[in-house]
């Protein structure tokens, strides 16, 4: 076992994984460094839906092996109304993924040190040159890549990202069995993924429905501590209560029970990042601030963050001087912002204006939503400001003057 490495990569998560991949794929010595124990990894405590489109599986290879269930639809739904969309999709065993990424980059050398949890970068003449975990144990590398999520210990050292954690993220999720998935006065969800936007349930946020086969799903809870949340919280509610009283309130889940064992919570952060890299280091997947488009699928940009990552520390590590400057990295912050997250600013302040609106409006939304085309819907999503406005309506003047205020005054 050697101490000195091409590229170290601190978290196995999709982002650390497929740069691990990617990386040992092109013959880089690549060593990777999870928290988790070998037996247990990963744990249930991991959070995702684990939701993806034909674009990530195809992008990525993703064998049909990680798959519970392939999708045909996606809705959206507000306390009294929906609207469905023919879009398939895939829900993924999560553990399952998670473990075929680290046995396809294994497969190419990389190598994989469990519990090994990472506490602070090894610095010399002001610029990374290792990691310390563990206490006192320490790994060297050319290029480090912090992928450890919102703990981020190596972005938080060297002032990376711009982490202030000021719009947290909470989320929970359970799957059940024993599920109605088409009771009288819904949408039919059977190989359906849904999300809704409902105050009484993620004030603030979003819950979600996962259909994964048969009356089994997944099913769970995200709000953002925004101005939304603040606004519509319950009073002493926490993120399970608001799950339990979704249970308690809806009648899919009747006669529905907890799967033992397959619970999920987590948290990640809603803001905009600054700079995503610095000397002979780069921040990936979900250390970096994340944008939380009006259709999801996470996966997709922690795996494209990956990549670009990959792409960048390839060209650096060839480069005719071995360049891995902060100049050369910052190739990476390029590549995030045309292929992992395009229009960041303007999706981000889309997001944040959805969640301040009411569950009236939230209903008034999908009733206005079939009236556009899909293109349309796209293009909002894709942040195309022409298309967002034709989206509001008038009473959205009050909730566009007060995200802007927000937005500005930060």
């Amino acid at each position: 076992m050697t101490d000195n490495y091409d590229v170290i990569i601190a978290g196995a998560g999709p982002a650390g994984g497929q740069a691990a991949r990617d990386l040992a794929s092109r013959g880089y010595d690549v060593c990777v460094l999870e928290t988790e124990s070998r037996d247990e990894f990963p744990s249930r405590s991991n959070k995702s839906t684990a939701g993806t489109f034909p674009s990530t599986m195809s992008s990525f290879n993703i064998p049909d092996e990680v798959v519970m269930n392939f999708t045909d639809d996606v809705v959206l739904e507000s306390p009294n109304y929906h609207y469905r969309r023919h879009q398939p999709g895939a829900v993924l065993e999560f553990a399952d993924f998670k473990n075929w990424l680290v046995e396809e980059s294994e497969a190419d050398g990389a190598e994989y040190r469990f519990d090994a949890r990472v506490s602070k970068p090894v610095m010399e003449d002001g610029k990374i040159v290792g990691v310390r975990y563990n206490g006192d144990q320490e790994v060297y590398g050319d290029i480090v890549i912090d992928a450890t999520g919102p703990s981020a210990p190596l972005a938080k050292a060297l002032d990376v990202c711009n982490l202030r954690r000021e719009k947290q993220a909470i989320g929970i999720e359970y799957e059940f069995e024993g599920m109605n998935l088409d009771p009288d006065g819904y949408a039919d969800l059977t190989d359906t993924m849904m999300l809704r936007l409902d105050h009484d349930m993620a004030p603030g946020g979003y819950s979600w429905i996962f259909h994964t086969g048969e009356d089994e799903a997944k099913v769970g809870v995200c709000y953002i501590q925004n101005e939304g949340h603040r606004h519509n919280a319950k009073s002493g509610y926490t993120i399970d209560d608001y799950l339990q009283h979704w249970v308690d309130t809806d009648p899919r889940f009747e006669n529905a029970e907890r799967i033992a064992g397959k619970q999920h919570r987590g948290s990640a952060h809603i803001q905009l990042p600054d700079r995503m890299s610095t000397d002979n280091f780069m921040a990936i997947g979900d250390t970096v601030p994340t944008v939380d488009p009006l259709w999801g699928e996470g996966i997709d940009k922690c795996m494209r963050s990956g990549r670009a990552a990959a792409v960048t520390a390839d060209r650096a590590l060839t480069h005719t001087d071995q360049d891995t400057s902060a100049s050369e990295l910052a190739i990476y912050d390029q590549l995030w912002h045309e292929r992992v997250a395009p229009k960041v600013k303007n999706r981000l302040f889309m997001t944040e204006m959805l969640y301040r609106a009411s569950n009236e409006r939230y209903d008034a939304l999908l009733k206005d939503i079939h009236r556009f085309s899909e293109d349309q819907l796209d293009d909002a999503n894709g942040g195309n400001p022409l298309a967002m406005l034709r989206m509001m309506r008038f009473e959205d003047l009050s909730i566009l003057a007060s995200t802007a205020k927000e937005w500005f005054s930060n």
